[in-house]
């Protein structure tokens, strides 16, 4: 999987960044090689959340609604 991140410049120093793609994952650091190596934590723990319905009846249904 290839992800996009837009990296910007802190205005205390260092860096952050975000990925679009990925609404709320987000990380910081100092140099440029510590945010390439936090991203990838971030965007494997946003991608390991599990957002499955933890338990359903049979009545239940799903909605998809996009916004």
């Amino acid at each position: 999987m290839t992800l996009k991140a837009i990296i910007h410049s802190a205005e205390e120093g260092g860096f952050w960044a975000e990925v679009p793609a990925l609404p709320g994952c987000l990380t910081q650091a100092e140099t440029l090689d510590e945010l390439k190596a936090n991203l990838r934590e971030a965007i494997e723990l946003w991608l390991s959340v599990d957002d499955e319905v933890t338990e359903s009846h049979a009545g239940d249904k799903v909605l998809e609604l996009t916004v």
